[in-house]
């Protein structure tokens, strides 16, 4: 089990994003940020595969 970064905190929205790799929704967000403001970093559990979401 991957650990989140311990710099921010992910827990604001529990919404889980659907994995673009396997379609699972057993994901994590791991940072609010991503390379820019509008994209976040997610964590697949099922597949282990990082991916971003934008919103």
């Amino acid at each position: 089990m991957r650990r989140p970064d311990p710099s921010v905190d992910t827990h604001e929205d529990d919404a889980q994003a659907e994995c673009p790799y396997c379609g699972s929704t057993h994901t994590e967000q791991e940072h609010p940020k991503g390379p820019s403001l509008c994209r976040s970093m997610h964590f697949c559990n099922d597949c282990g595969e990082p991916f971003e979401t934008f919103g």
